[in-house]
């Protein structure tokens, strides 16, 4: 069992998923007829979600069980709406040429690649840290080197451990270079999360953001 999780990060926490929702309520919204309308059920589903974990995520720590299947189910919510986002706009853009303007194309955009890096920044979490449920992903203790566990400096932090921010600066580092800064995946699954978040990225700024661009011009 993992500690748990202190108040100011899942302060930290609670306002990046809210922020992921709100954004997917943008894309939903700009995107109205794009999108179809079950997204709407899901979000709400999400949002149930969200409270509920938030309210009850360092309590009965003995149900971390429970807590890790609904973590699971949050953030996978999340990832699917936010893929299948781009899906349909990129169809509507590619296949049915939609005539859509430039300025809601844009913030279409916008919205899926934040909430890419909110959501990538929460699983990451998830699968490192404490997370929601507190619960090892798997047999390794960690999934990701940071600098400050290196032999050379481990001794200068014998204390540390990432924080929620920690997650949140690597997923924005992916997703804008395609590769970590300063942190090395040391797992598959950390591996495949990263390969899948820099997928999402290019997709979402060299394809709907450059469509956005052009028709602006």
């Amino acid at each position: 069992m993992r500690p748990k999780i202190s108040r100011s990060e899942l302060l930290q926490v609670e306002v990046a998923l809210f922020a992921a929702i709100g954004l997917q309520v943008v894309t939903r919204t700009v995107g109205n007829e794009l999108l179809p309308g079950s997204q709407l059920v899901i979000i709400l589903t999400e949002l149930g979600l969200a409270v509920l974990i938030g309210l009850t995520v360092n309590k009965h720590r003995e149900r971390a069980l429970g807590h890790h299947a609904l973590a699971i189910l949050l953030l996978g919510l999340i990832s699917v709406i936010n893929v299948s986002g781009l899906i349909y706009v990129l169809n509507a853009l590619v296949i049915n040429h939609a005539a859509l303007n430039g300025e809601k194309l844009l913030a279409s955009a916008l919205a899926i690649f934040a909430t890419n890096i909110i959501v990538f920044a929460l699983w990451y979490w998830e699968i490192d840290s404490p997370g929601l449920s507190g619960l090892q992903w798997s047999k390794h203790d960690k999934d990701f080197q940071f600098t400050q566990q290196d032999s050379g400096l481990a001794s200068e932090f014998p204390n540390w451990r990432p924080q929620f921010g920690d997650y949140l600066y690597l997923s924005i580092t992916n997703a804008v270079n395609f590769a970590p800064a300063d942190v090395r995946p040391i797992t598959l699954q950390a591996k495949a999360l990263m390969s899948a978040q820099s997928l999402i990225s290019v997709f979402t700024l060299a394809l709907v953001l450059a469509r956005s661009v052009s028709i602006l011009r």
